[in-house]
């Protein structure tokens, strides 16, 4: 699922992304990363891209050969989901944003059964827009569903104003006005209303 926002200048997709179980055939999972890709590849990149999703997979506790996308602050051991996605956000030069933030193990930890504790839901961003995300974390309390945790990115994007000028109308321009030129336009002022 996409989503195309405009705030201001600013173009925001979102998409949200479930991959393909474990246990399914690699023909289902291919076609799973290559229908993301065609989504990816369709997002124009002067607009602002945000992937959200259970990607099934687990990226690790190490950043080992993926510095560029994994921050090192991950759970677990990485195993081929996790690679998949790894190798995914390398691609499109993305930055796994549940990585980038140092947290306790229930901040990190999206699914949860009587079995398992791991963290598979991510979300990513383009690497030059990491500066936006302030935070991202696990809401431990909060269930989606049984099992699922919510998990949450703080951002900021400063929406710039435009200034408002009407044709016609006159600015007073400050940094012409000196004293010199404050004294002869108050002389002028003072001759036209006597």
């Amino acid at each position: 699922m996409a989503i195309k926002l405009v705030i201001g200048r600013s173009t925001l997709n979102v998409i949200s992304a479930y991959a393909s179980q474990v246990g399914l055939d690699d023909e289902v999972k291919r076609r799973f990363w290559e229908e993301l890709d065609e989504v990816v590849r369709g997002t124009p990149p002067t607009e602002k891209l945000f992937i959200g999703g259970d990607f099934n997979g687990h990226i690790g506790s190490s950043a080992s050969d993926y510095g560029e996308v994994h921050d090192g602050f991950g759970c677990g051991v990485r195993n081929g989901g996790g690679t998949s996605l790894l190798d995914f956000a390398r691609a499109f030069e993305l930055v796994i944003v549940n990585s980038i933030f140092p947290k306790k193990e229930e901040h990190l930890i999206t699914f949860r059964s009587m079995v398992a504790k791991t963290q598979i839901d991510y979300l990513l961003l383009r690497r030059c827009d990491k500066g936006l995300c302030e935070d991202c974390k696990v809401i431990p309390s909060e269930n989606l569903a049984t099992q699922h945790r919510l998990l949450v990115m703080d951002i900021s994007i400063l929406i710039k104003r435009k200034k408002r000028f009407v044709r016609g109308q006159r600015r007073i321009r400050q940094g012409v006005l000196t004293k010199d030129t404050a004294l002869e336009l108050e002389g002028k002022l003072a001759t036209m209303g006597a």
